[in-house]
Order: C-alpha cells, then sequence, then structure tokens
C-alpha cells in the first residue's frame, strides 16, 4: 500500500515551475506518485492558487491543462465549512497553512505533509518535512 502525502502548494508550484533548487526534490515527489510507491494529496484551497502562480508562467489554457494532469496526479481533498472552521482554532501564524493543515488532518494514515514551509506547521502532530527530507527519510526504499 502507498504511503499517503500531503503536499503543499509551494511544492506542486516548484515541480510545474522549474523553480531551482526546488524542481528536482518535487520531480521526485510526483516520480514516486506516478510509480505506485506515495499516494499524492492536495487541498482544493490550493488550486487557485496555483493557477494563479502558474499562468504567469504558461499563460491561461497551458496552466489549465496542467491543473486538469494535476487532479489526476493527486487526491484532490475539500474545503468546506469544517475545515475552515478548524483552521480557525488550530493556533497557526499563516492562516492558509492552518487551511492546509486542518485538510490534511482528515486523511486516514497520513504519514506526512510536504511543504518548504516546515516552520509555519510548528504546531502539527503530523510530520511535516521538506520534499528533500522526505526524500532522505525513505532513502531507498521506494526510489
Amino acid at each position: 500500500m502507498a504511503n499517503k502525502i500531503f503536499i503543499d502548494a509551494d511544492v506542486v508550484l516548484d515541480f510545474f515551475t522549474d523553480r531551482s533548487p526546488f524542481a528536482n526534490p518535487a520531480s521526485e515527489i510526483f516520480e514516486l506518485s506516478e510509480r505506485g510507491a506515495i499516494q499524492l494529496y492536495l487541498s482544493a484551497a490550493s488550486i487557485n492558487n496555483i493557477y494563479y502562480i502558474v499562468r504567469k508562467f504558461l499563460g491561461h489554457k497551458n496552466t489549465l491543462q496542467v491543473i486538469e494532469a494535476l487532479t489526476e496526479m493527486t487526491e484532490i481533498v475539500g474545503t468546506t465549512e469544517k475545515e475552515i472552521l478548524q483552521a480557525l482554532k488550530n493556533d497557526f501564524k499563516d492562516f492558509e497553512d492552518s487551511i492546509q493543515y486542518s485538510c490534511a488532518i482528515t486523511i486516514l494514515g497520513l504519514e506526512a505533509i510536504l511543504t518548504r514551509n516546515v516552520k509555519d506547521y510548528a504546531r502539527s502532530e503530523i510530520a511535516v518535512l521538506t520534499p528533500e527530507h522526505y526524500l532522505n527519510t525513505i532513502g531507498g526504499d521506494e526510489a
């Protein structure tokens, strides 16, 4: 059974916009997913931000294709009133990250949240790692 991994929007943006030096680890994460070693989850709340930023690089039409590909590469986790109310209670400094966390905790058996903003998840009860750190922790097991 594939490990369940929640990815923050920054990891997706690194992958689709080829942001150096973060693109390679992000690409490795998506490659692990493609091989079935991990299952990626993403908050529906991230889609708007991803579209907005990727559109600046690729234009509207190509970005819509990116979003469609993303829906095939990940499980999209809903953002409902329940997650928003939970985000208000999380006591996170960054509200957007609090929403991400509230979505992540709805996933049974989630192994980790991957983000470049680990410090923003200081109150997380789930492991929070950078993509690089996650890749180092799994070593050669799944790569």
